[in-house]
């Protein structure tokens, strides 16, 4: 194994241009010297299972491939590879000499700008999940296509799981470990021609494959990628769906649902439908990624000598155990006036609806203006983009998934379309009808800044000559404040 002692021990001596010296931050395979505006990555000599960093070829390979994959997302954070050489006064970064290390340069970017840091201040707001799902879905679209056996994917990954949870009894019990094998399997068999499929229809790209909060940061503001998993290329190939899976079941563990929710709609919504049907199996892709979690968390206990990780792993276990229970789908219709609240309540109530993370939350105006050309607001328009959200929900709740529809429904046959659309399926139908006196609805819509909905007060009172409202429907009160409409309707769905 090469010694790496006295290029550790040169790196530690760097000072940045204030003269302060480098922090260090260790990982299991790498030190990473932050040296002012700088970002100086070490692949440490070290051999895993996994991972074999034995020799200085195959940290500088790994270290090209850790750019290759993330300049493209991550541009403003990855720069180059530099040597460190052996000069006549010493070691030194860049010069002429033989390189006797390679290192990953970056740009280094505050602490605070991570998504975890973010997260664990103040959770992820609303705004922030819908680009949170944008940007996930910009780098899968960009992700290069790979062909793979989709259902084998997940197999050899219950194979493995299997064989190290056999010698983890001790810290997560026989039981919970046992049943996760079973169900996992049986939902891998049931969805086993889907993710077949998927694979050959082009959902299995060459994904990021650690796709958490933790390698997830603001640049200019925006969600970005970074540190994706360089070492081993089978296990960064994969189900796109299952990509996204690793952080919705992180959001959902930091108890983060309804951002799950909305970071969920949103990627479906850049989709544009073409990953509405692989929502069938979704609930076995959160299982596993929170198995996988539990283990490593673990094993890295076990390597520090510790034994504090044993209760969140045996939590993340039984979130994997939670998630594979099939919760019947069903259709919920949100209805009313512009300005009364519906994408509001709609936001709070879908992440309780169905399976984790929630219904998904299709609201009509963004659906309007998704796609290369915007929908415009005239009555064919209109019916358009209601039968959009209609065939939507079709395939949605045929994949076993709740669906939460926000939109006026101020046509009689736009209500009758929802609800055939349910007897249909056979899903369990709950239209909600949001009301508030004209004086709140025309406020509303006077003070917002940055809606998709373009709704102001002409529109509002051309709603209130027009329209018909359902008889059948449960009416809320949504003038009153949002705590007793959403107790109202959370109450009408059970």
């Amino acid at each position: 194994m090469d010694d790496q002692s006295e290029t550790v021990a040169f790196l530690r001596g760097l000072t940045g241009a204030d003269g302060r010296p480098a922090e260090v931050v260790e990982t299991h395979g790498a030190l990473i010297f932050l040296c002012g505006d700088t970002a100086l990555k070490l692949k440490r000599a070290v051999v895993y299972d996994y991972m074999d960093l034995s020799t200085l070829a195959r940290r500088k390979a790994l270290l090209d491939r850790e750019l290759e994959l993330n300049r493209p997302a991550a541009p403003k954070i990855y720069r180059d590879l530099v040597p460190v050489t052996r000069g006549p006064e010493g070691l030194r970064l860049g010069g002429e000499g033989a390189p006797v290390e390679w290192l990953l340069r970056m740009a280094r970017f505050p602490a605070e700008d991570e998504l975890a840091v973010i997260a664990a201040r103040q959770g992820i707001g609303d705004g922030m999940a819908e680009a949170l799902g944008q940007a996930v879905q910009r780098y899968h679209r960009a992700a290069p296509l790979r062909a793979a056996e989709g259902p084998k994917l997940i197999a050899d990954i219950l194979d493995e799981l299997a064989r190290v949870f056999a010698g983890m009894e001790a810290v997560l019990g026989p039981e919970a470990p046992a049943r996760f094998d079973a169900e996992a399997r049986a939902t891998l068999d049931r969805v086993a021609p889907l993710l077949a499929r998927r694979a050959a229809e082009g959902h299995v790209r060459r994904c990021h494959g650690d796709l958490h909060l933790g390698n997830l940061v603001l640049i200019d503001g925006l969600p970005t990628p970074f540190d994706a998993l360089e070492f081993d290329e089978v296990l960064g190939t994969c189900d796109v769906l299952y990509d996204l899976a690793f952080l919705l079941m992180d959001l959902c563990h930091r108890d983060l649902r309804q951002a799950a929710n909305i970071t969920l709609a949103s990627w479906l919504l850049q989709a544009g439908g073409t990953e509405d049907a692989g929502l069938e199996a979704l609930p076995l892709f959160l299982a596993v990624r929170a198995a996988i979690r539990a283990m490593v968390l673990v094993q890295t206990d076990a390597a520090r000598g510790s034994d504090e990780a044993g209760p969140e792993a045996r939590r993340l276990l039984a979130e994997a155990l939670a998630a594979l229970r099939r919760a019947p789908p069903r259709l919920v219709a949100m209805g009313g006036r512009s300005g009364s609240g519906k994408t509001t309540l709609a936001r709070l109530l879908a992440p309780g609806v169905g399976a984790m993370p929630g219904a998904v939350h299709m609201r009509s105006d963004t659906e309007r203006k998704a796609g290369a050309e915007p929908v415009d607001y005239s009555p064919e328009g209109r019916a358009r983009i209601y039968a959009r959200m209609l065939e939507r929900a079709s395939c949605l709740l045929g994949a076993g998934q709740s669906v939460l529809l926000d939109a006026t429904f101020l046509d009689e046959a736009d209500r009758a379309a929802a609800e055939r659309l349910a007897a249909a399926v056979r899903v369990p139908f709950h239209g909600l009808w949001l009301e508030a006196p004209p004086a709140i609805l025309l406020a509303r819509v006077a003070s917002r800044r940055g809606d998709a909905s373009d709704a102001d007060a002409a529109v509002v009172e051309g709603q209130l000559s027009d329209g018909t409202e359902p008889e059948e429907w449960l009416r809320i009160d949504a003038g009153d404040g949002l705590e007793p409409a959403l107790a109202a309707a959370r109450a009408a769905l059970g």
